[in-house]
Parts: structure tokens; C-alpha cells; sequence
């Protein structure tokens, strides 16, 4: 999936830290990954980055097509640590979300059932389509317990 147009909606800015020229290239770079990897349509994302005293407090915030945004922030002295912690943050949300929505497995209608009954292991119904080799040795069984 190619997310070359979406340099225009990545968003990297601090109104107090000087980012260089670095930081956000390497922000756009994770970002665009992430989004490769989760749904591929990245519609905004953003990084904010603010200075609290000797930390850095970075902020992730990204929305995939249609779906609500996700957000992520963290703290640390070092400045990519910070982001890439926010990111992890932000992956998580987007990978809870992806299973959700692909999640098809069928509801359990027995689950209810084995919750109130405890983990007893459920009885079986005996076969009543044996083979006929199997019948006439039950037979065989039968009529030699019987003499």
C-alpha cells in the first residue's frame, strides 16, 4: 500500500522545542509505517511535542479512514524516546481496533451453558449407526455373556 500523498496530512510541530531537521522526517517516516502496517489509509496524523522542565511530553495522534481518532503520549528526556513511545501507544490502539473489526469467528452458544455448569466435560450420546462388523461383535458379546 502506497502512502506517498500522505506527507501532506502528517503533521510534526512544537511551539517551544527547536525539532531540526531530523525529527520530523523521522516522525513521517514512522508514522507512514504504522499506517502501512494497521490499515493503510491514513487520513491525519499529528505530533506534538512540548518541553516540561528536563523531559520532552510527546503526543501521536492518528485517524485511519473513517475510524475515530487514536491518540498516544508519553513522556522521557530524550526526545525519540518519547515519540517512539507515543507511537507504540498509538500502534496498540490501531491493532486492538484491526482485530475487532476482522474478528469473524461465531459466537459461542454453549459458552453461557459451560459458565453455569462448571468445566464438567459435556456427556456423550452413545453412536447409533455402528458399522455391521461392530454390531455383530456386540452380538457375538451378548449371546456369549448370556450362555
Amino acid at each position: 500500500m502506497s502512502l506517498e500523498g500522505a506527507d501532506n496530512n502528517i503533521l510534526v510541530q512544537s511551539s517551544t522545542v527547536d525539532l531540526g531537521e531530523n525529527f520530523p522526517e523521522y516522525a513521517k517516516t514512522n508514522i507512514r509505517q504504522v499506517a502501512g502496517k494497521y490499515f493503510g489509509r491514513l487520513s491525519t496524523a499529528s505530533v506534538h511535542v512540548t518541553r516540561e522542565g528536563i523531559t520532552y511530553r510527546c503526543t501521536v495522534n492518528m485517524q485511519m479512514g473513517a475510524l475515530k481518532m487514536m491518540s498516544g503520549e508519553a513522556k522521557d528526556k530524550d526526545l525519540y524516546t518519547a515519540f517512539r513511545a507515543a507511537l507504540q501507544k498509538t500502534a496498540k490502539q490501531l491493532r486492538r481496533m484491526k482485530r475487532e473489526l476482522r474478528e469473524d469467528k461465531g459466537e459461542r452458544t454453549d459458552k453461557d451453558r459451560l459458565l453455569r455448569e462448571g468445566n464438567t466435560a459435556p456427556r456423550r450420546e452413545p453412536r447409533q449407526n455402528q458399522g455391521s462388523a461392530e454390531a455383530a461383535n456386540d452380538e457375538g458379546e451378548y449371546r456369549a455373556a448370556a450362555e
